[in-house]
């Protein structure tokens, strides 16, 4: 651990510090192309966007231009550290857009005392950008951010916490029932967190065709069913007349555990209660709801995910954002929508049952991979994601 934080630390600080930066796209080094770039040759194009707002996508980058948006609430598993310490992740985030999507960024860090002065600092900031990334807010309020942030601006808002990651495990589960002998529409899933991940990665099984009848979710004081009196407005559309209490009880005979939640919460006698031919997403990141040594020891008829590197199936949300984005600005879209979510989550699912090139092989040392129980998600160097996922989503659009 020491040796890592060692190794990131150098990497943020050195050349020079931070990992982003702006570069022009247009030569300057003659008085010509001065007199180009600025005065006077600036006032033609600010003449004709003043003509006709479109012609911003024409002649700025505001097509090609995303703001990854923070208050710091909800930081990448470490909580509410607040909007300066959110920084390195969203020019992390910068980076993913521009090396898997070719997509353009500026993170902007927002200091705001209430959801309606960051709602307010988004719409006025909008004009830039052709779209806009919400990035580590903290549920409840990212439901209402980007509800609100939808409805009042003219371009795409996409929450990547809760979106993303719902694209993602919407793939995943497509091709883990399949390769169970199981329909999606039959399934009976426990979901255990439901915060903004969670609560999105349901609603997007129910637009696939889950029913919400099977789906139980389950939050820190148990199974949200219809007695609880405690429930926001996004779980209570999840309450459903149940006599389980608890994780435990939820888990018998359930096909799907999804888990977006925190560390060591499932143990093996839960997975061992579920029904035959089980699947497991224990998502927590960096240390899952249980390990797969323990799962794969309660159950050798199981398939699983996690969300990190070091294993099989990892449900990684790069994957998802650059390539949804890239299929919206493409577009022109106004709205990033469900059925461009559906459109993702069923692209990604196909590519990893056609065969792996062999530059994916190289990029990750492997002599073969196939689609089967440890590979149900492409790999986010395949090079075929900028090719497929893009245009499923424009079509969609």
């Amino acid at each position: 651990m020491t040796d890592l934080k060692t190794r990131a630390l150098a990497y943020h600080e050195q050349p020079k510090p931070g990992k982003i930066s702006v570069e022009p796209s247009k030569p300057c080094v003659t008085q010509a192309d001065l007199s180009l770039a600025y005065t006077p040759g600036v006032a033609e194009p600010v003449r004709e966007i003043a003509r006709d707002p479109a012609n911003a996508y024409r002649y700025t980058s505001k097509g090609n231009l995303v703001a990854v948006v923070t208050d710091g609430s909800a930081i990448l598993g470490l909580g509410n550290l607040g909007p300066l310490a959110a920084k390195p992740v969203m020019e992390g985030k910068g980076v993913l857009f521009k090396r898997f999507a070719n997509i353009d960024v500026f993170d902007i860090e927002i200091k705001a005392n209430s959801v309606d002065e960051f709602i307010q600092t988004v719409i006025n900031i909008s004009p830039t950008f052709g779209g806009i990334n919400l990035e580590d807010i903290a549920a409840p309020h990212c439901f209402e951010i980007e509800r609100r942030l939808t409805e009042a601006l003219d371009i795409p808002v996409f929450h990547d916490d809760q979106h993303g990651t719902a694209v993602i495990i919407c793939a995943g589960l497509i091709n883990a029932v399949y390769i169970q002998d199981k329909a999606l529409d039959a399934v009976r899933i426990v979901c255990l967190g439901a915060g903004a991940a969670g609560i999105a990665s349901m609603n997007l099984l129910v637009q696939m065709g889950v029913p919400r009848e099977h789906i139980t979710l389950v939050d820190s004081r148990g199974v949200i069913h219809a007695g609880r009196t405690d429930l926001n407005e996004f779980k209570r559309a999840f309450a459903r007349e149940t006599s389980a209490r608890t994780l435990a009880e939820a888990m018998v005979g359930a096909d799907v555990f999804v888990g977006v939640s925190g560390p060591n919460l499932v143990t093996p006698d839960m997975v061992r209660s579920m029904a035959p031919r089980p699947i497991v997403f224990a998502l927590a990141n960096p240390d899952p709801e249980i390990l797969p040594a323990e799962a794969h020891a309660a159950r050798d008829d199981l398939v699983m995910a996690t969300g990190r590197s070091d294993y099989p199936n990892q449900v990684n949300n790069v994957l998802g954002f650059p390539f949804i984005f890239r299929g919206a600005l493409d577009a022109r879209a106004r709205r990033i929508t469900q059925p461009m979510l559906v459109a993702a989550a069923r692209a990604l699912a196909e590519l990893a049952r056609e065969s792996v090139p062999e530059a994916v092989l190289k990029a990750y040392d492997l002599e073969r991979l196939a689609f089967g129980r440890d590979y149900i998600l492409p790999k986010p160097f395949d090079p075929r994601l900028i090719e497929r996922i893009p245009a499923a989503v424009a079509a969609a659009a």
